[in-house]
């Protein structure tokens, strides 16, 4: 409570002593030019942050749109490796047989 009460009072003194100073250091007409001044180089900032924000959502957009588009090409990637190993499976069980076959005994 102290702490937020303290920082309360800082941010008061400081905005009055910047009246202060403005007010008693330019003449109103300086300080109009300089207040106009100053809101266009805020709205330049402004302007400049919204479009690293759309900048920020189109790079998060992308990749969400790659994040979804991996789970599809890692079934693609299971899918052929069940297809290899189906093939594969196969072909041990023809060699099985065919080494079976080879070693019964002849029949007469």
């Amino acid at each position: 409570m102290n702490t937020s009460i303290l920082r309360k009072l800082m941010v008061a003194g400081v905005a009055v002593a910047a009246l202060s100073v403005s007010a008693c250091s330019k003449p109103a007409e300086k300080a109009a030019e300089a207040a106009a001044e100053t809101a266009t180089e805020a709205a330049a900032t402004a302007t400049d942050a919204a479009q690293t924000a759309a900048d920020a959502a189109a790079d998060a957009s992308k990749a969400a749109s790659d994040a979804a588009a991996a789970p599809a090409a890692a079934t693609e990637a299971a899918a052929g490796a069940v297809a290899g190993a189906a093939d594969a499976t196969a072909k041990a069980a023809d060699a099985t047989k065919a080494a079976a076959e080879s070693m019964a005994p002849a029949k007469h």
